[in-house]
């Protein structure tokens, strides 16, 4: 089998990628074997790959490949989260561009439209985790509204209904205008702006008297029911029981008071509109004040805004603030600071709305979750540690989980109306069990499923996905099959901080709800990918590389090796393209030295050398401490820390040290003792890369030898650790920079490599000769010799010993050291000059303090000792 001169990773990735599927190796069943078990964070179905992604299905295919190896029976369970915003949205918008208004369509035309879309778009971020090498049981592929995962998600609605955990409540929600649905708290991203402070007059019903308000949304004024002060504040006491004019309307609105009001903030007077701000709705529930909602759902003003009906309300903040100007009422404006919440999905700016929503009690079903991860007996792992804090905070002030969403993409709630009113409804898995639970509810045997209608709204996307590692396994509708029992609890999460509450946590509720079980045992959180800049990866700073070019350019080992080295658990990414460069030339050394063993001729009657024999032992022990360090640093959730031990392991110790160890002569065949261990050793090398860098090492392992199907490398047995030799590791490194200060020498001194040194040893600590011969073979040295006084020559030290070279004239390369040596001479007249001229120059000797004086004589008595010595050394040699 011919082995290319270059390692060319498009034209190995997808031979490989084909190979492993057309196995099977990536698919699981149970059986006897302990299983290992990973569920992907389901990708968004609008999504395509990017940094993020690239760094968590690495971090996983690394993980699963590993038990694979170790003979575990590993599952990765693939699949995508129908998203409902994000994908609604572009469905709108591709329907939109066709000249089809939603509004003009059923919901099930919509939604035929909606799987449309997702059968053409949104199995494209799996086929883009393939290329990156991912393993994934791809006949496992799972969608968050496959008909089983739905009718999971409905079922678990129902009871949690039924048990008293769901309600319906008219309540203040978070309103996003551009995807025209609420949003939970959690979705909602609360952004610094700048704004401003608007200072308005209201006129006091019967009285020449105004009453000014700070405002930072004057278009609000048309919702004012009531203005509030502080009952303590003395300013504003003549005005208890008094009325007020809004301005523009001249709606007549009462003075109240509470303490809520912070008599320091703007002029101690409050507006309150209770239909768009949850205070103000407290303020209004406590008083019983009247609710006028000015918004229509897009957010433009509705009639109740008068002469601005149908206006965006940020155009209207504008235009009334001139209008209030015009008129009188508005007294001034000031640059005003506040937080702004937007729509994590749209990016639009939310507007707080009173509705009537679906909501689920977390409280109670809150206590397992925080116990599990916080409690003395805790059975979930977060990695790293600091993140228990984030988690205790949010599980600790949990409040109810707004669960509906007004859109279609998604689980129709599953609850019927009935009659005209609010709670004329019943909540059942389908229509006829609905209409048998109306007619017993209402005593009515005539009802028909024609008298029922179903709740228009979807369910929160979280609110399935939270259901993910049972619901792929089909522990809910079947919570005793085979494949629940074997694969849950699962093993492992990889996933990003930033939704650890939106679904990490509320996984391990849904766990403990309808298992008494924890979802998985570890939760390892990777930080965010960052630009060298620590900017965060987006396209709009055109900062995010792509992906798939990454992959093209330096080959997916190159990238999985580029991510991996920089990345520490929990800590930020600062993504750096030269990090893919370094993979992929570590990718070419590896390839390169699998060339060179290969490249060997083998003579089976030659006796394996002593320097052979030793080098092997000595990797055998570094590689038996390597693999130690490589299990702690798993175990820990340090993968970048494990695959800089394996890089070193191979790109040092191995290619630099071993291969120069046992490598024959020039031209000359290496016996096969050695050329087998050597083999050994480097198939060890590839079973504990190949988590890390899939491709090149599978190629590499079936161009060894002629491997069946059963002896792929992805499925080969992983390394055993034993014990290894501390002292014999020890006394290398002594021996290693032993052979650095010879090679330094022959460098310095021009000696040739053909030519043999003698090498000469004060020895103070007593080290052991145990590597000399392999210390001879390295550098060429003819023999060591230990002494009890220094020898003429070239030295350096190691430790306390100190050892010389004798330089012979023969052994030198005239030419080459005179240029070297004329060259230096130079740079030191040079040098000379410079100082001379300082010291000449009396305003800097008279002004110059004492020791600076003193140094730089000195620099000058050391130059003229260092020509000094560089024209003896010259005059030698000519």
């Amino acid at each position: 089998m011919t082995i290319p001169s270059k390692y060319d990773a498009s034209k190995v990735e997808d031979k490989w990628y084909n190979y492993w599927m057309k196995n099977n190796y990536f698919h699981s069943t149970p059986d006897d074997r302990e299983p290992y078990t990973i569920v992907i964070p389901p990708p968004n179905v609008t999504g395509v790959l990017h940094m993020g992604h690239m760094l968590n299905n690495t971090i996983q295919d690394v993980l699963i490949r590993r038990a694979r190896l170790l003979g575990k029976n590993a599952c990765w369970v693939p699949g995508t989260d129908h998203a409902s915003i994000a994908t609604e949205a572009k469905v709108v918008a591709k329907l939109k561009e066709q000249g089809i208004k939603k509004s003009d369509l059923t919901r099930e035309e919509f939604l035929q439209h909606a799987f449309d879309w997702k059968e053409e778009y949104g199995g494209i971020i799996l086929d883009q985790l393939k290329k990156l090498g991912a393993s994934c049981d791809w006949e496992r592929t799972a969608f968050t509204m496959d008909p089983e995962m739905s009718e999971s998600v409905i079922k678990v609605f129902v009871d949690l209904y039924n048990k008293g955990h769901i309600y319906r409540g008219y309540r203040m929600v978070n309103w996003d205008p551009e995807a025209k649905t609420t949003l939970s708290d959690e979705e909602v991203i609360h952004e610094e702006r700048q704004g401003n402070l608007y200072y308005i007059n209201y006129k006091i019903a019967n009285s020449k008297e105004v009453l000014t308000i700070a405002t930072t949304r004057p278009e609000t004024i048309f919702g004012d029911t009531a203005i509030c002060i502080n009952p303590t504040d003395e300013r504003f006491s003549h005005l208890k029981g008094q009325k007020a004019i809004v301005p523009l309307c001249n709606r007549v609105i009462p003075i109240i008071e509470d303490e809520y009001v912070d008599v320091e903030f703007g002029t101690g007077c409050l507006k309150v509109t209770p239909a768009h701000d949850e205070n103000d709705k407290n303020l209004g529930d406590k008083h019983q004040l009247e609710i006028i909602d000015i918004f229509n759902d897009d957010a433009t003003l509705n009639s109740f805004g008068l002469h601005y009906e149908g206006k965006d309300r940020f155009k209207v903040r504008k235009e009334i603030a001139k209008e209030l100007d015009d008129k009188g009422y508005l007294i001034k404006t000031e640059v005003h600071l506040n937080k702004v919440g937007t729509s994590e999905r749209t990016k639009a700016v939310i507007e707080p709305r009173l509705s009537d929503q679906w909501f689920l009690k977390m409280g109670e079903l809150a206590k397992p979750a925080i116990e599990a991860v916080l409690g003395e007996n805790a059975d979930v792992n977060l990695y790293p540690k600091k993140f228990e804090n984030t988690y205790r905070h949010w599980m600790e002030n949990v409040r109810d989980w707004n669960i509906s969403r007004q859109l279609w993409w998604g689980q129709q709630i599953p609850a019927f109306y009935y009659g005209d009113g609010k709670e004329d409804f019943v909540v059942a898995e389908n229509i006829d069990i609905a209409l048998e639970l109306a007619k017993e509810k209402t005593n009515n045997n005539q009802l028909t499923t024609e008298n029922l209608t179903q709740d228009e709204d979807a369910l929160d996307t979280w609110f399935s996905s939270w259901l993910w590692p049972m619901s792929v396994f089909d522990g809910i509708r079947n919570p005793d099959n085979e494949e629940i029992t074997y694969y849950y609890p699962t093993n492992d999460l990889v996933t990003g901080p930033d939704i650890l509450f939106f679904w990490v946590a509320r996984m391990i509720v849904a766990g403990y709800e309808y298992k008494d079980q924890k979802p998985f045992n570890n939760v390892y959180l990777t930080g965010l990918v960052r630009d060298k800049q620590r900017r965060k990866m987006s396209k709009s700073l055109g900062n995010s590389p792509d992906a798939l070019k990454l992959i093209e350019d330096y080959g997916a080992d190159g990238v999985r090796v580029g991510l991996l080295l920089s990345s520490a658990a929990g800590n930020d990414l600062m993504f750096d393209e030269d990090l893919c460069q370094q993979g992929k030339g570590f990718a070419n050394k590896i390839w390169n030295a699998f060339r060179l063993i290969k490249g060997w001729e083998i003579d089976t009657n030659l006796p394996q050398p002593q320097t052979a024999k030793l080098g092997l032992e000595w990797y055998e022990s570094k590689f038996q401490k390597a693999l130690a360090e490589i299990e702690d640093h798993f175990s820990k959730y340090r993968l970048s820390d494990a695959l800089m031990v394996i890089y070193k392991l191979i790109n040092d110790d191995f290619s630099s040290w071993l291969l120069e160890i046992v490598k024959p002569a020039y031209q000359k065949p290496i016996d096969k003792v050695t050329f087998d261990a050597v083999i050994n050793v480097l198939e060890n090398n590839l079973k504990v890369l190949h988590p890390f860098m899939p491709f090149i090492t599978e190629e590499i392992w079936q161009y060894i030898s002629d491997r069946k199907a059963s002896e792929a490398l992805i499925i080969a047995e992983y390394p055993t650790i034993t014990s290894y030799n501390l002292q014999l590791l020890k006394d290398f490194d002594f021996s290693t920079e032993v052979i650095s200060g010879i090679r330094t020498i022959r460098k310095d001194k021009n000696i040739a490599f053909k030519d043999a040194v003698e090498l000469f040893v004060i020895d103070n600590d007593d080290n052991s000769d145990i590597f000399y011969d392999i210390i001879k073979k390295l550098t060429n040295t003819s023999s060591i010799q230990k002494v009890s006084e220094k020898v003429e020559g070239a030295s350096f030290r190691v430790m306390s010993n100190e050892y010389f070279v004798p330089i012979s004239i023969e052994n030198i390369d005239v030419e080459a050291e005179v240029k070297k040596l004329e060259a230096e001479l130079k740079r030191a007249q040079g040098f000379l000059v410079g100082i001379s001229k300082k010291l000449s120059n009396e305003r800097f000797v008279a002004n110059a303090p004492e020791q600076v004086l003193a140094l730089e004589r000195k620099k000058e008595a050391d130059t003229l000792a260092k020509i000094a010595t560089i024209k003896s050394s010259l005059s030698s040699l000519r």
